[in-house]
């Protein structure tokens, strides 16, 4: 299991843990020794966040998260979510906080319009987070 300031290396390079829950407890995000690139998962998105709605959501947390360990980094270091909707692959740290529509909120703003997202249940949720919960592996 990795925690917060665990190095991950390969080669040359490193990578350190973040842990920045909010979508679920588990998120993470991996920063490049060099602070030059971030990689998000589904906590920080391209203009959006993970949504908080279930599998141990909470707005207030991953608000915090983004803004205490993903936007205390450089601005110009690359954002890289786990995927994106609109098919964008990367961002920026100081686009994020300039552009993105729910982040550049207050606290009590972004957990309201987090409350009011209303968004459908995804069809296979109660397959994915039993999954996720067990690391995908499931009794034979």
């Amino acid at each position: 299991m990795l925690t917060e300031g665990d190095k991950i290396s390969f080669g040359r390079h490193s990578l350190t843990v973040r842990e920045t829950p909010g979508h679920t407890d588990g998120c993470v995000t991996f920063v490049t020794g060099d602070q030059s690139m971030a990689f998000t998962g589904d906590a920080l998105l391209i203009r959006g966040c993970g949504r908080t709605d279930f599998q141990q959501g909470c707005s207030k947390k991953l608000y915090e998260s983004i803004h205490q360990k993903i936007f205390t980094l450089p601005g110009g270091c690359l954002v890289y979510p786990a995927h994106d909707y609109k098919g964008q692959t990367v961002s920026t740290v100081d686009e994020e906080k300039k552009f993105n529509p729910r982040l550049t909120k207050s606290l009590e703003e972004f957990v309201k319009i987090m409350d009011n997202l209303n968004l459908p249940k995804p069809a296979k949720i109660d397959i994915a987070v039993p999954a996720n919960l067990v690391c995908g592996l499931h009794e034979v």
